[in-house]
């Protein structure tokens, strides 16, 4: 079976494998073969790795086959520098989620087999190279990632899961809508990336499916004001689904951006880049903002997001070949540093029973607090904050450096509400993590006898995903050309096919 079948199809078949489990097996022997066919899984994206040519920025490792010919849908796969990177964070961090799931009793087979079968779609909405192909994986993960909200979320997982499945179900309508009408337009009965030139088309016709993409894209993201389901999602999802959903799913949205709107609809995206731009500017601001009023650690993890990826929309709006190669850092370091963030957090939720930040004081205490998680969320907010050193600086600084030659205003206000990281994450390192250990409200009349508390160590297998991600964060911080490498190429030949709007 060829490499990218084999990328789609291991755990797609490994969560069929789960789910027709004959009996009752236990819930760890579930996680272990779940665990299994990740580390596959990821064994077969380095292999792909090892296989990609840097130099050639096309599509690699092609396979092409007839699937329904009458409406255009083919069976088609392929591996640019763009996708590469998002293929082998979704292979790293699924495989990061099943690890640190724990004490999972209720329906452990279904859980399970639906963070095998998102991370197969979302492996075939990155490879997928035909319009029809993407739409099918892009909703494949819809409905288990519901499920994963809906059923093993918090107390108010059924509003927030309906939330979420509303606005993506909105979201595919606009992005199917818009496939359908460039076939239309086009008069074209082949969905495949190449014939579908939307080029040809008169430039309102562009605009209209362009807008269409923007906003079904924008929703997934999410950009401002397509946001509101996120924090109420991480909020309720568990630790190993906020991983997950902030590390790899919400960049099939980026992807699908520079993917299709840029690349079907040039001449329209440089038309309306200005206007592009100053949304990013906006989403950046307004999450920056957003952030810094949270008291629950959670929602500022989740709203610091918000901001974040409109740092993305910011280089895709310039397309320069700098501002280029930030976005595909900025996909994949925000990936590294969000899915670091959240399982920290995730850690002080499970020892402490709250993420309140005017309840958690003095958590990096060193005998009876949580020191090494302390530890590596500095760490984490080092990084996201663009601390050089960290990948969350090299991908900044990419993104603005390529950017402010095209948007010298929405830069510079980009710049300055990225300064706003620094304000709330240390806001939330001062306020949890300094002082004297407690987890009561200084207000409480008898805090002064709660105050002598002891947290529950930290096992070295809870705290290794933690470390791996941390390191994964210094290392693209110190050495980027390990990401520059594979994309560079590409990057650089989709911004000069667009030329640039500065």
């Amino acid at each position: 079976m060829p490499l990218l079948t084999l990328l789609v199809m291991v755990p797609i078949v490994g969560s069929f494998v789960l789910l027709l489990w004959p009996g009752s097996p236990p819930p760890l022997r579930m996680r272990n073969v779940t665990i299994v066919v990740l580390v596959f899984q990821l064994i077969l994206s380095l292999v792909m790795a090892g296989l990609f040519d840097p130099a050639m920025p096309g599509m690699q490792l092609q396979e092409l086959h007839n699937w329904v010919p009458n409406i255009g849908l083919n069976y088609s796969l392929g591996v640019d520098g763009l996708s590469l990177p998002l293929v082998l964070i979704n292979a790293a961090l699924t495989l990061v989620s099943a690890v640190i799931t724990r004490d999972i009793d209720k329906r452990p087979r279904i859980y399970f087999a639906m963070l095998l079968l998102i991370s197969g779609a979302v492996n075939g909405a990155f490879l997928a190279q035909n319009l029809l192909l993407f739409f099918l994986f892009y909703e494949l993960e819809l409905i288990p990632l519901w499920l994963l909200i809906s059923v093993w979320g918090g107390s108010e997982r059924a509003y927030a899961a309906t939330k979420f499945l509303i606005f993506t179900a909105v979201s595919g309508v606009l992005i199917l809508g818009a496939f359908l009408g460039l076939a239309l337009l086009t008069g074209s009965v082949d969905f495949s990336l190449t014939p579908l030139d939307g080029e040809r088309l008169a430039m309102g016709s562009q605009l209209v499916l362009l807008v269409a993409l923007l906003i079904g894209f924008g929703i997934k993201i999410p950009l401002v004001p397509f946001h509101t389901w996120l924090p109420d999602a991480h909020t309720q999802a568990s630790t190993p689904v906020s991983v997950l959903l902030a590390g790899v799913l919400l960049k099939l949205g980026t992807y699908g951006l520079l993917r299709f709107g840029l690349g079907l609809f040039p001449d329209a995206w440089a038309l309306i880049a200005p206007w592009l731009a100053i949304w990013a500017a906006i989403s950046v601001v307004y999450g920056s903002l957003a952030a810094i009023a949270q008291r629950d650690m959670k929602r500022m993890v989740a709203y610091s997001s918000v901001g974040h990826m409109g740092y993305i929309l910011l280089a895709a709006a310039a397309a320069t070949p700098v501002s280029m190669l930030g976005a595909v850092f900025q996909m994949v370091s925000h990936g590294l540093i969000s899915a670091l963030l959240f399982l920290l957090v995730g850690t002080v939720y499970r020892k402490t029973g709250t993420r309140d930040l005017d309840v958690l004081r003095g958590l990096l205490n060193p005998e009876r607090g949580l020191p090494l998680t302390g530890s590596l969320m500095i760490v984490g907010v080092m990084a996201s904050a663009g601390m050089p050193g960290m990948a969350g600086f090299i991908s900044e600084f990419l993104v603005f450096r390529g950017s402010i030659v095209a948007f010298p205003v929405a830069t510079l206000i980009s710049m300055v509400a990225s300064g706003l990281t620094a304000v709330y994450f240390l806001l939330l390192v001062n306020r949890a993590f300094f002082g004297r250990l407690a987890i009561t409200p200084p207000s409480d009349p008898v805090a002064d006898a709660r105050l002598d508390i002891r947290l529950a160590a930290v096992a070295p297998r809870e705290t290794f995903p933690a470390l791996a991600l941390s390191v994964a964060v210094v290392v693209l911080g110190l050495v980027p050309v390990v990401l520059g490498h594979f994309s560079e190429a590409t990057t650089t030949a989709l911004a000069s096919g667009l030329g640039g709007v500065g």
